[in-house]
């Protein structure tokens, strides 16, 4: 059953490129399959039939897209280099590159980190993920950086998948975000549930009454004297969708350059120099660095860090947030 997606164009959408702000209303939709389906006549703009991707937006526009259910295939091991920071007969840890998908979908088939898995685990690969989804506890958004631990049996896939899900006390996940503003206390805790936002089912936000609990911990690192932009310190204790973004987003301190929850317009406020690495940098500035839990087997604690990647130390470095 074909998926239909539909948004309504902001102020901030006002005179950018058709395909940018499509890829930003739809996070899960890379640009290459918004473009070829737009190609193939499943975009409307305003009722009418829409194909020229570099068509400026006005603000009302509203947008309608067909999306076909995706064609289950199985992937197929492609020799794509993996960052690995841990690894033994049960699992590995892996340093996620922010760009890649996690496991195939439509319009993703290749280049995916279960691709290159299947290559570097063979068929050792844990398969209760499913035939998309092999060895995969947890997952990290395409454009987020960061550790990641794949299971390498099914033993330690259910283990894992279990501490994950109910033993939050026995897992460290600690992001770095680079946020604007700066959040008043410096240190404390966002607690709100998340779900699907009623105008865009593509989109998660904080919701009152409905949607999953979620709560995330942060400390201030650094910040500037002038209050633009602090780079925090995120802890998860449950893990949602878009959790981080969502929630700084929502006490109103969106992650720097996040095309669905960021405030772009800030960027103005930068230094030239700044706003030039900031134009540059086409992703959310949030990594994943450190990643620790209880081994499934024996039991010992296994600790990660992820090396912060080199465009976002340039994020870091241009806002003069280096710790």
């Amino acid at each position: 059953m074909s998926d239909s997606l539909t948004y309504k164009a902001t102020n901030d959408d006002e005179g950018a490129r058709l395909d940018k702000v499509l890829a930003g209303a739809w996070p899960d939709q890379s640009r290459s399959r918004i473009k070829a389906l737009i190609e193939d006549g499943q975009l409307t703009l305003n009722g009418l039939p829409a194909r020229k991707m570099s068509a400026k937006v006005r603000e009302g526009d509203i947008f309608h897209l067909i999306v076909p259910p995706p064609e289950e295939a199985e992937p197929t091991p492609e020799d794509i280099k993996l960052d690995v920071l841990y690894e033994d007969d049960d699992l590995l840890v892996i340093n996620k590159p922010a760009g890649m998908v996690v496991h195939p979908a439509a319009g993703n088939e290749s280049g995916t980190l279960v691709n290159a898995l299947l290559a570097h685990c063979g068929s050792s690969l844990s398969g209760i993920g499913g035939v998309k989804r092999p060895g995969i506890v947890h997952r990290l958004d395409k454009d987020t950086s960061g550790a990641m631990v794949v299971a390498k049996n099914d033993t330690a896939h259910r283990a894992l998948s279990n501490l994950f899900s109910e033993d939050k006390e026995n897992i460290d996940r600690a992001y770095l975000a680079v946020v604007w503003g700066t959040p008043r206390p410096l240190v404390g805790d966002i607690e709100g549930n998340i779900g699907r936002s009623p105008s865009n089912r593509k989109k998660m936000t904080v919701l009152k009454n409905t949607g999953k609990y979620a709560l995330t911990h942060y400390k201030t690192l650094k910040t500037r004297d002038d209050s633009l932009a602090s780079l925090v310190e995120c802890r998860l204790a449950t893990g949602r969708t878009h959790q981080i973004r969502v929630h700084m987003h929502h006490i109103g301190h969106s992650i720097v350059c996040d095309p669905v929850y960021g405030r772009n317009k800030a960027v103005l406020k930068c230094n030239h120099k700044a706003q030039a690495v900031l134009n540059e940098f086409t992703k959310q500035a949030l990594h994943a660095r450190t990643l620790g839990f209880l081994h499934p087997r024996t039991g010992a604690y296994i600790s990660t860090e992820a090396p912060i990647p080199d465009d976002l130390a340039e994020v870091i470095s241009a806002l003069n947030l280096y710790l």
